[in-house]
């Protein structure tokens, strides 16, 4: 089965909001702000509605009234070029009003998100414009001697206890590194915020591994309910399933039995077959064929479903 691409920067804004959450109410959060009629796009945006309000994160510390951040994810990096195309949208956000210095340059930052150290960019700062960079908290390094007020967030080297999710926003996790989330997760699962950061935190770690049954029981437990729920948003379809019932058979195996299993249930909800197969983003005809099966053998097991849609 083809993975679909992973979509970071989604994640990114929902793990920005949900480190950010205790501040929520004093901040706007505009996502993929147009600078103009024409597509020119910040990541984000974050308006403090009060000027005088002190965001309580580390990462907040540098904020004044509007704050440009730009993402990258982390197979991407921030390039020279990125330094001067963010500078370009902060000067253009402030001159793009109707009234001469509405928006004060004093109240504009840059913030630039990446997972790895910038260091050709630093040193391009530091030789250029005689930047001063320093660590003022753990994986935030502030920018001295530019047009604007910048930071930089490394995100491997943010303090992993102050930033939960966007420390963890990435692949290769341990799963020691995967329980913190899960604890937090679970007295948050019902808000989409925490369920975009979390879903693609699951896929980018399954990806990590060249079969998702080599996940630990461990790692499985934590996830337990959410991956249940991608179950039914039909995503990868029966991969996880594979783990739970132990299939050696390969993903194929897997797939087929969490197939049947979710026609089964929905089959006994009265759906019809076309709305089953959309749903689950599945082949019609092999939807119809299960559902065929299903109700001449209601009383067979989903393995043996599968063994006769094979004959």
């Amino acid at each position: 089965m083809k993975r679909k691409a992973l979509q970071w920067h989604p994640a990114f804004q929902a793990a920005l909001q949900v480190e950010l959450m205790e501040d929520r109410e004093f901040l706007v959060f505009q996502e993929e702000h147009n600078l103009s009629k024409k597509p020119l796009q910040m990541d984000t945006l974050i308006i403090k509605q009060r000027k005088d309000y002190v965001v309580r994160k580390s990462i907040g510390k540098l904020f004044r009234q509007y704050n440009i951040i730009e993402y990258k994810s982390p197979e991407d990096y921030i390039s020279v070029n990125d330094f001067y195309k963010v500078t370009g949208y902060a000067c253009v956000y402030q001159s793009d009003t109707r009234k001469v210095l509405e928006i004060p340059p004093e109240e504009l930052t840059i913030t630039l998100v990446c997972s790895h150290f910038p260091r050709e960019l630093v040193q391009h700062l530091k030789k250029r414009y005689q930047a001063v960079v320093w660590e003022e908290f753990q994986g935030i390094y502030y920018v001295k001697g530019l047009m604007f007020p910048m930071q930089i967030l490394v995100t491997n080297r943010l303090s992993r206890e102050e930033y939960i999710w966007l420390g963890r926003l990435r692949g290769g996790l341990e799963v020691t590194e995967i329980e913190p989330l899960a604890r937090e997760y679970k007295s948050n699962q019902e808000d989409p915020l925490y369920q975009a950061v979390m879903d693609l935190i699951i896929r980018a770690n399954a990806e990590q591994y060249e079969e998702v049954r080599k996940m630990c029981d461990a790692l499985r437990e934590l996830f337990a309910d959410e991956l249940e729920k991608r179950e039914e948003r039909g995503i990868e379809l029966g991969i996880e399933r594979g783990i739970e019932c132990g299939i050696e058979q390969g993903r194929e195996q897997g797939i087929l039995l969490n197939l049947v299993s979710l026609v089964r249930k929905k089959q006994k909800k009265g759906m019809a077959v076309e709305e089953i197969a959309e749903i689950l983003e599945a082949d019609l005809q092999l939807v119809q064929k299960m559902y065929h099966v299903l109700e001449l053998h209601p009383e067979h097991t989903d393995t043996e479903i599968v063994e006769l849609l094979k004959m």
